[in-house]
C-alpha cells in the first residue's frame, strides 16, 4: 500500500472505528515527516476518546498504525489528535519551555525536565530557535528525561 493508500485507509479506519461507538465524524488527515496525522472533531465524548492522560488517544494511534502494519503500508506511524487536544497541550509546553530556556540563559545551568516523548519533541523543536540553547533526551524508556543547557 502506496502513502496515499495509507493516508486513505487510515482515515477511513479511524472513522470506522469511531462510528462503532456511535461518534459520527469526519476525520481530517495529512502526512508529515513520515507520520499520517489525523484530526479528529470536537464532540461531546472527547474526555473519553483522550483518556486520562491521553492513554486512548495512544490506544487509538497504536490500533490504527498496526491496522496499516498488517496491510504492509508504505507508511504506519499515526498521530491523532481529538478536539485540538494535543495542539493545546503542545502550546503550554512551548510557553512552560520558553520559561525554562530563560532560567537556564539566565544562570548558566542546564535543567533536567521528565517529559512524554511528545512533549520532549515540542521542546526540542523550539530550542531550535535559540542559538545559544541545546537540548538533548538522557535515559532509556520512563526514565528518559529532557536536558537544556547553554551551548
Amino acid at each position: 500500500m502506496n502513502k496515499d493508500e495509507a493516508i486513505r485507509y487510515a482515515t477511513k479506519f479511524l472513522e470506522d472505528l469511531l462510528s462503532f461507538y456511535g461518534i459520527n465524524v469526519a476525520v481530517d488527515s495529512t502526512c508529515d515527516e513520515e507520520v499520517i496525522q489525523l484530526e479528529v472533531p470536537s464532540t461531546s465524548l472527547n474526555s473519553i476518546l483522550i483518556g486520562r492522560g491521553a492513554e486512548n488517544i495512544r490506544a487509538l494511534q497504536h490500533i490504527v498504525s498496526q491496522a496499516l502494519v498488517m496491510r504492509d503500508a508504505e507508511i504506519t506511524r499515526v498521530n491523532i489528535d481529538i478536539g485540538d487536544y494535543k495542539r493545546a497541550r503542545a502550546d503550554r509546553i512551548a510557553r512552560k519551555a520558553e520559561g525554562w530556556i530563560d532560567k537556564v540563559r539566565r544562570t548558566g545551568e542546564p535543567m533536567t525536565i521528565n517529559l512524554s516523548p511528545a512533549d520532549r519533541r515540542v521542546v526540542h523543536k523550539l530550542a531550535e530557535d535559540y542559538s545559544d540553547i541545546t537540548t538533548h533526551s538522557e535515559g532509556q524508556g520512563r526514565e528518559r528525561h529532557l536536558i537544556i543547557e547553554k551551548k
